[in-house]
């Protein structure tokens, strides 16, 4: 049965710094992949011909020890243009009753076409810039996991786009988590695949709390320019290693300044 969810009643504060850190795989849904959380950041598909920007609100609602309620959220504004270039932001996490915009860490750029990825640092006004490397498939099978399990939610509709919902549920044993008993975290998705995001994700960790994802004010549009741009003032480091460059831990040893 088609339903229609009310987006500002789950907007449940979370800050969702490794929203998907005990996901396990139980089938190919694709529902859960598309917008990925780490440290604050919202990694957006970069897929052409779907255009859009968004705001992100990040919010995160945890019951410590003491019965007191940690309660923080964060903002940040994601996009995608045409070409499948995106942009997405790091931005300092602030209390939950603060009505100010948090303020700006970095700013993640990358461009599918020539696989340049670019990261701009507020703090020290320096841009890095490297060429990715082609992605490699493993070739492993997606096999089943008995510890997860995913119920198909069924459609709604988010903000007047048409979602599709996903709860995947993973029973993590006892002695892989830190609790002394076996726990249950839940992951609820709501995803476009129209835009090829979800717009809506719930986290539910008892370590870490609840934890929320929700894009507003969403333009089907070509975002700004400057979204894709590194500001003037900015030193471009290139971090792309020439041929046969030392790598430590996956990273090149030292960039160089990008003439």
């Amino acid at each position: 049965m088609q339903r229609s969810l009310l987006l500002a009643a789950m907007l449940l504060p979370a800050d969702a710094t490794v929203l998907h850190a005990q996901q396990a795989t139980n089938d190919a849904n694709p529902l859960f992949r598309p917008l990925a959380i780490r440290m604050g950041t919202i990694s957006v598909p970069p897929i052409a011909g779907a255009p859009f920007s968004a705001t992100a609100l990040i919010e995160n609602r945890q019951v410590m020890s003491d019965g007191t309620v940690a309660a923080s959220r964060n903002i940040n504004l994601i996009g995608r243009d045409s070409r499948g270039r995106t942009h997405g932001e790091m931005r300092s996490r602030v209390p939950e009753s603060s009505q100010d915009m948090p303020p700006l860490i970095e700013v993640h750029i990358y461009d599918p076409q020539t696989r340049v990825q670019t990261i701009w640092y507020t703090a020290t006004h320096i841009a890095s810039h490297q060429v990715r490397p082609e992605p490699i498939s493993t070739g492993f099978p997606n096999r089943p996991d008995p510890q997860v399990t995913v119920e198909d939610l069924g459609p709604g509709t988010l903000n007047g786009i048409d979602v599709k919902g996903t709860r995947r549920t993973v029973t993590v044993p006892a002695q892989m988590n830190g609790m002394g008993a076996p726990i249950t975290v839940v992951d609820e998705y709501w995803y476009s695949e129209d835009l090829h995001v979800n717009i809506l994700l719930r986290h539910t960790d008892p370590r870490t709390g609840l934890q929320t994802v929700a894009l507003s004010n969403i333009k089907r549009e070509e975002p700004p320019l400057s979204f894709f741009e590194v500001p003037a003032n900015y030193k471009v480091v290139d971090l792309t290693p020439p041929p046969g460059a030392p790598m430590v831990s996956g990273h090149v040893v030292a960039g160089r300044p990008r003439p």
